[in-house]
Formats: C-alpha cells, sequence, structure tokens
C-alpha cells in the first residue's frame, strides 16, 4: 500500500497476504483524491472512511492535513492492519471503530465534513448503501460523499448526486449535502 501525496507522500506499506479486502487502486485513489481536493478542502476536515479495508484512503485523508478520521472496519485482520500502520506513521488523528459500518451507519450520531464508502462490491444490499448514508446524520450541510462501485451501478437519482467519475473498472459517485 502506498499512501500517495501529503506529509506521508509515497510510504509504502506491506500489505499482509491474508487481508481480504479489495483496496482502492493507486491510479483510482490518486485521481479520485483530486477530484475531492477540487470540490472541497481536506486540509482540516473531518473525515469517516467507511469499510476502511487496508486504511489507504483514511492514511491518504490524513497525509493530505484532514483533523481526524474515522475508519469503520469490521475484520480484526485488516484491523490490526490499519493499527500498525497508524502506529507506524505516529499519527494521532486517526480513530478505527471495529465495527460492521451498516450499523455505524443506522445509528450514527455524528455528522462528517467527507464520508468515504468503499464496501465490497459483492456485499448483500450493496446498492442501499448509498441511500442509507444519504438518509443518515452521517452528512450535513455541504458535506461531500463518495461511494465506490463497480460499473453495475448508477446511483445519479439520489438526492445530492453530483457526478460520476470512472477509473478503469473502479467507479466514484460523488454527492454533495445542499
Amino acid at each position: 500500500m502506498r499512501i500517495i501525496r501529503g506529509k506521508y507522500g509515497r510510504r509504502r506499506f506491506s500489505v499482509p497476504t491474508n487481508i481480504t479486502a479489495r483496496p482502492t487502486t493507486d491510479f483510482a485513489r490518486e485521481n479520485i483524491f483530486n477530484v475531492i481536493e477540487n470540490l472541497t478542502d481536506i486540509e482540516e476536515a473531518r473525515c469517516l472512511d467507511l469499510f476502511a479495508g487496508t486504511g489507504a484512503v483514511s492514511f491518504e485523508f490524513l497525509s493530505r492535513g484532514a483533523q481526524s478520521v474515522t475508519a469503520v472496519e469490521k475484520s480484526a485482520t485488516q484491523a490490526r492492519f490499519i493499527e500498525k500502520v497508524a502506529r507506524e506513521l505516529g499519527d494521532t488523528g486517526l480513530r478505527l471503530l471495529r465495527t460492521d459500518a451498516l450499523r455505524y451507519i443506522k445509528d450514527a450520531t455524528a455528522s462528517f465534513d467527507i464520508v468515504f464508502a468503499d464496501p465490497p462490491y459483492d456485499m448483500e444490499g450493496f446498492g442501499d448503501i448509498p441511500a442509507a448514508v444519504i438518509g443518515s446524520n452521517l452528512l450535513k450541510e455541504g458535506s461531500l460523499f463518495i461511494m465506490e462501485h463497480s460499473k453495475a451501478y448508477d446511483f445519479s437519482s439520489l438526492p445530492y448526486f453530483h457526478q460520476h467519475r470512472a477509473y478503469g473498472s473502479v467507479n466514484f459517485s460523488l454527492f454533495i449535502k445542499e
């Protein structure tokens, strides 16, 4: 795993072979972060990384100056890796929650400036996740929500839809709560 830009830019971490997460490719992550930075200010933002996996998106947010990142990851293996990388970076801005992301969405009381969701593409109920996030307390006025998905999904009819981006086989739907 590579952190692309910012204060931790070019740092690399060896992902254990027993991790089952499908990390966002470096190419897609670099491009979507360019889009994010053109839409909102990451610096000092409160960010949420749902289905955090390897934590690559969380660490990219921290590297680019986010005030804090809450990473939600249910898998113990992935959570241990995220904790290890956070320790190596010495960054105290990461809050890791080992819980089910769908439950977190449903029970959320805190709101964030930026919410990123990258659930497993084959997850049951995958197509319902954007509406759940939009209908939750996670977003406030002006919040940016990014949903990573395959080309099999089209979320353009949902409220607050802003744009769709595709980088190879990786697709992103972006929503701005206005």
